[in-house]
């Protein structure tokens, strides 16, 4: 299975806002900005819980259209998810809610991040 991944971003500091505020209610926060010396001038951080999982990459070559998904503890950490992605300059693409059709207990909220990108947090728990 996947160890981390990575996402292309136009404006650093727009998506780094951005993803700093969305990932808040999922326990997620920048764990690791790699210094610049070491990239050649490209603004990279990685995010998550106890590791970097997700890389964000500033670059002139972003692509809208991919789909990430974050585990989230509770369905209440779906609904924040959302809320604050949607405060923070993100587009609804999927309120919170049930989705039966992938899963029984499937509850997600998705949302389109600054680069058009599917960002969604999806809880699989029970009620």
């Amino acid at each position: 299975m996947l160890d981390h991944v990575g996402i292309l971003v136009a404006d650093w500091a727009k998506s780094k806002a951005f993803y700093d505020a969305a990932f808040a209610p999922l326990g997620v926060t920048l764990l690791n900005e790699v210094p610049v010396e070491f990239t050649g001038g490209v603004k990279v951080g990685g995010y998550g819980r106890t590791k970097p999982d997700y890389w964000l990459t500033e670059s002139a070559e972003t692509g809208p259209g991919r789909h990430y998904a974050f585990s989230a503890n509770s369905r209440a950490d779906v609904d924040a998810f959302h809320a604050a992605a949607l405060s923070a300059g993100g587009t609804d693409n999927g309120a919170p809610g049930l989705r039966p059709h992938y899963h029984e207990h499937y509850y997600g909220a998705f949302v389109i991040d600054p680069d058009g990108n599917n960002i969604e947090a999806v809880c699989h728990a029970p009620g």
